[in-house]
């Protein structure tokens, strides 16, 4: 799975984590810190699997909550036309 931001869609950093600014639309959306880093992994090319494994081992949570929770935020983003799935 290949995933990458759509077009006209910039994603910047802030203290709590992150922005995606949609400038077809002009509406953003807010991520924390572990969607941020979740989708800057993914964006960089990790396979989901990688970013799961990688993400549990750094906090105690189950890995497959944590892939759940990852399948919602690709969902969501998806539905929102923020990024691309190419898989």
């Amino acid at each position: 799975m290949k995933l990458s931001l759509a077009r006209d869609v910039t994603l910047t950093d802030i203290n709590s984590g992150a922005v995606l600014l949609d400038g077809r639309r002009g509406r953003y959306w807010q991520l924390n810190a572990s969607g941020c880093a979740v989708l800057r992994r993914l964006l960089d090319g990790e396979g989901p699997d990688a970013v799961v494994a990688g993400m549990a081992a750094a906090a105690p949570v189950d890995a497959e909550r944590v892939r759940k929770d990852i399948q919602a935020l690709i969902g969501s983003l998806s539905a929102a036309e923020l990024v691309e799935v190419d898989r």
